[in-house]
């Protein structure tokens, strides 16, 4: 069996994946981590691109995994494409799901407007506290500031470029659903033409936050992308 390796996207933690394994586990040999910060795991560094490809590259050596899949959702997408690019014999395919890729001084301050603590404690109390039971009361601020750092630094020039899209030699597939309000079709359907064996999917009512996707679909698109 492939081995199959998930990753959560910002704000986000593997324990969002438990009921997707349940649909996976006869089709693969599941794998999943907590980024740096992430799900209770201590911080280590700024977050971005460098620092989740080491997070991933340690994974693999742990369990002495020479290659695997990955299926990466949203900042997890991005992270598995970075990978892909720096460690090209590490992976076989690759999967994205409603991972942002118009990374840009305007777009970024837009999605750093939301990373306030201060204003999610005050207006969506329940976001707060679903952030301080899935990090940590003492963890969920940090973790806030430290993607907002992340997504200004994309937009400010750190993003993946057209050429390092062009040079990921894997089987990718792009996948975004029609009713995603954070990541656009135009966006998804560019980058994976421009990886060399990229292809896009587009999910019908399909929305960004990962908790309104329905599993078992999503379960047998990986099945069919990944296997």
């Amino acid at each position: 069996m492939k081995h199959l390796l998930l990753l959560h996207g910002a704000l986000g933690s593997k324990n969002q994946f438990d009921e997707l394994k349940t649909y996976l586990t006869d089709h693969f040999k599941i794998h999943d981590l907590n980024f740096s910060g992430h799900g209770g795991r201590p911080a280590k560094g700024e977050f971005g691109n460098e620092l989740f490809a080491e997070n991933i590259d340690e994974y693999l050596s742990e369990y002495n995994i020479d290659q695997c899949s990955i299926f990466g959702y949203s900042m997890g997408g991005y992270a598995a494409l970075y990978f892909a690019k720096e460690y090209p014999q590490k992976v076989d395919k690759i999967m994205t799901l409603a991972t942002k890729f118009n990374w840009t001084p305007e777009s970024a301050a837009k999605e750093v407007k939301m990373l306030n603590p201060e204003k999610i404690a005050e207006k969506v109390p329940h976001f707060a506290d679903l952030l301080k039971k899935r990090h940590g009361t003492e963890n969920w601020e940090s973790i806030l500031q430290k993607t907002a750092a992340m997504m200004l630094a994309l937009g400010n020039g750190d993003a993946l470029t057209e050429h390092d899209f062009k040079t990921i030699s894997c089987e990718t597939l792009v996948a975004v659903g029609d009713a995603d309000r954070m990541v656009s079709i135009d966006e998804s359907a560019k980058v994976a033409n421009l990886i060399p064996s990229g292809k896009l999917k587009v999910l019908n009512g399909v929305e960004h936050p990962i908790e309104k996707v329905n599993k078992q679909i999503l379960a047998n698109t990986i099945i069919l992308s990944l296997q």
